[in-house]
């Protein structure tokens, strides 16, 4: 589970702080940006602070761990004395980067890593789809409500629970240029009438409920790539074959479509979206 979610700026400033279970003190971060922090380059420069360092900077996990087990004794609260979370004698500090941007979450219990590392990049993707490419520091200042509003629907108690863009703004509308203006002009009062999102929760969270598509048509695209390792003289050591079929959908409703391959036993170790019934495969 996750207890608490921190976005720090590409200088290390806390631009969102978000609690779902407990409190965590601010000062984890300081334990991260003190390792992020020995090369700028993980956030798209370069340190000059060292001769050494610039000379040789280095990529973000070469300084900083994805996963930080920090003993709780060694972040002091507010009052500068060793803290607990929970009775918790350490806590766990997950992190990736995006955007410049440092996703911090912070677990006081062992929890599968890859699970909350997935989930930060969801977060991450979300606001490129709310805010555009990149969803950087000028991008969360512009959208501080949205971003919290996007947070509280996304987890529920410290768990992931919604990661679907078109479920999350079916509940919450996108900002767009329009709305600003008007904010503008207006002061600050929206139209809510008009501009409200629908509310509408599909059954199915990848697909928007009550889709129309004047033609109805689809697009597939079958991308094979070949890696392979050869030797000095053009012998073949090794060599893997991987692909993926991306499909681009303008079909009314939720059809149910059935695709066949001509030898599907050669297709091992595949991954499928979540619209594909894997019992029936």
């Amino acid at each position: 589970m996750i207890q608490s979610l921190f976005i720090l700026s590409p200088t290390g400033e806390i631009l969102i702080e978000r609690h779902f279970r407990g409190v965590t003190p601010r000062s984890v971060c300081d334990h991260f940006w003190e390792r992020a922090s020995v090369s700028l380059n993980h956030h798209g420069g370069v340190s000059t602070a060292s001769t050494a360092i610039a000379s040789d900077p280095l990529p973000l996990y070469d300084t900083v761990p994805p996963i930080m087990e920090i003993p709780m004794e060694h972040i002091p609260n507010n009052n500068n004395e060793s803290n607990t979370v929970g009775g918790e004698k350490s806590i766990f500090l997950f992190s990736i980067l995006r955007d410049g941007l440092s996703y911090l979450a912070a677990c006081p219990d062992e929890i599968s890593p890859l699970l909350v590392i997935e989930f930060l990049h969801r977060i991450a993707d979300m606001f490129v789809e709310y805010f555009g490419s990149p969803a950087d520091e000028s991008a969360i200042k512009d959208n501080f409500s949205t971003v919290y509003q996007l947070l509280e629907e996304m987890v529920d108690y410290g768990w992931p629970l919604m990661t679907e863009p078109n479920a999350l703004q079916s509940i919450i509308r996108p900002p767009d240029v329009m709305g600003k203006l008007l904010s503008v002009v207006t002061g600050g009062v929206s139209d809510t009438n008009t501009r409200a999102p629908s509310g509408t929760l599909s059954n199915i969270p990848w697909r928007r409920a009550g889709v129309r598509h004047n033609p109805n048509e689809i697009y597939l695209d079958i991308i094979e790539e070949v890696d392979a390792v050869l030797d000095a003289v053009g012998n073949v050591i090794s060599f893997d074959v991987a692909g993926c079929i991306q499909i681009q959908s303008k079909l009314s409703g939720i059809p149910d479509l059935l695709l066949t391959f001509k030898d599907p036993k050669i297709i091992d170790d595949c991954s499928f979206h979540p619209c594909v019934r894997y019992a029936r495969y």
